[in-house]
């Protein structure tokens, strides 16, 4: 169960097992911003998640034309912000999947290996 962060106590998680494994299979275990495939490794399975597209923190009911699967960073990345659809929150999300990868590549670019040859 989770931990609310205001009251440092056990909530209910917001969405049950049966009811996520539910909208994971309906959405092929795919993450809907990234396309992230949850059945391809372990480890993919391990960052998939339901998501609400109107966040909860926003009023957002638990409804399953509101939920999806979603990976952990884009989730993250989405965060609470509300957008006019879907399709908008899926724009921002890559469009900021995008912006990351550069920074981090930019960042952790090794100049090229000069040849043992010389």
């Amino acid at each position: 169960m989770p931990l609310s962060l205001m009251t440092l106590s056990v909530v209910a998680s917001p969405v049950t097992l049966q009811e996520g494994l539910k909208i994971l299979q309906r959405d092929d275990h795919r993450c809907q911003y990234c396309g992230l495939d949850g059945r391809a490794s372990f480890e993919n399975a391990l960052v998939m998640r339901v998501d609400f597209v109107l966040p909860r923190a926003r009023k957002g009911k638990k409804d399953p034309g509101n939920l999806v699967a979603c990976c952990i960073p884009c989730n993250t990345i989405k965060g609470t912000r509300v957008y006019a659809n879907f399709d908008e929150a899926k724009a921002f999300v890559l469009k900021q999947r995008e912006e990351l990868r550069k920074n981090w590549e930019s960042k952790t670019a090794r100049p090229f290996a000069r040849s043992a040859k010389a």
